[in-house]
């Protein structure tokens, strides 16, 4: 097993309310994608093909932040995988950001260091892997390892990312089940990033989405992990908005924001439809972690423009205890 140690110190952690210490932000948006690249969004949770061709994430306003109530999480040792693509990236800054232990699993340890730099192993541990191997999936890998979050995803539609076996087939399907295998069963929480529409694929538009099998194959993944014992939580986002940022480093993931899209919705049945920050799906990955009466349960999340929960730990129990309610 490769190990890469990267060193970094903390920065400072802030949440979205503002409160009597505040600090001011840039407030990051993206410029729109052309129409015809949505649909590949609607499914898609890993590293986008298209980064190369988005528009450079520019600051328009700023926004005030919160930056008391830092909370040590040294007890708590995250393995994030697909921790590189629209969202995974997201979730680690934001551990990072935390004081959060993490550890990344991952097929390119340059990836990290571009996107990371040099971190405190401490902070972040970097291995290894490719999860459509269960060869690769050594046990070592998982030593200490407490919650997992699991954002790893490919296009739904043919594209240069189905290059090398990097098919839905192989991602969604066997990559998650070699994952959910290869865990100890002392870990905590697996939070697994799917999609909505995975329960309605013979119906429309869904339909059109799943002509290669990805919705099909998101679902065979979150079965396996119901069926598997662990702890889990399921996270279904809309079509993912705001990035994905996979060319810029961490100081840029940090200042992210959701732009006007700061609402949350959360349902459950599969049955929003809509768009989602991905910034709100990684939040929503942590805040997972430790909401109790999430396990065993699966979640649609959407946002909207308004005034959302931030990173408030009650907040966000609020909404997911509403959702359940429904």
């Amino acid at each position: 097993m490769a190990t890469t140690n990267l060193s970094f110190a903390p920065p400072s952690y802030s949440r979205f309310a503002a409160s009597n210490s505040q600090i001011r932000n840039p407030l990051f948006t993206c410029l729109p994608l052309p129409s015809s690249f949505s649909s590949f969004f609607l499914v898609r949770n890993e590293a986008s093909s298209l980064s190369s061709s988005i528009t450079p994430v520019q600051a328009f306003t700023e926004e005030a932040v919160d930056t008391s109530d830092l909370a040590s999480s040294s007890s708590k040792l995250v393995l994030v995988v697909g921790g590189t693509g629209g969202v995974g990236q997201l979730v680690v800054a934001s551990l990072i950001k935390r004081n959060i232990r993490s550890r990344l699993l991952l097929r390119d340890l340059e990836k990290a260091t571009k996107l990371f730099g040099k971190q405190d192993e401490n902070s972040l541990q970097v291995v290894k892997g490719d999860t459509r191997n269960a060869e690769d999936l050594h046990p070592s890998m998982f030593e200490g390892v407490t919650h997992v979050i699991c954002c790893t995803g490919t296009t739904a539609f043919p594209s240069k990312r189905w290059s090398e076996e990097n098919t839905p087939e192989k991602v969604d399907w066997e990559g998650v089940k070699n994952l959910i295998s290869a865990l100890p069963s002392s870990v905590k929480r697996v939070v697994l990033v799917s999609s909505v529409g995975v329960t309605k694929s013979n119906e429309l538009p869904w339909s059109i989405m799943n002509l290669f099998g990805v919705l099909k194959y998101k679902k065979m993944g979150e079965d396996f992990l119901r069926d598997s014992g662990l702890p889990f939580t399921i996270i279904r986002p809309g079509r993912l908005t705001d990035g994905p940022y996979t060319s810029y480093d961490l100081n840029t993931l940090l200042k992210a924001t959701a732009g006007e899209r700061r609402a949350v919705v959360i349902g459950q049945g599969d049955k929003l439809v809509g768009e989602v920050s991905r910034l709100v799906v990684a939040e929503a990955c942590i805040q997972a972690l430790d909401i109790e009466f999430t396990q065993g349960k699966a979640y649609e999340i959407n946002s909207v423009k308004g005034d959302g929960p931030g990173s408030d730990p009650q907040q966000w129990r609020e909404l997911f205890k509403a959702a359940e309610s429904k």
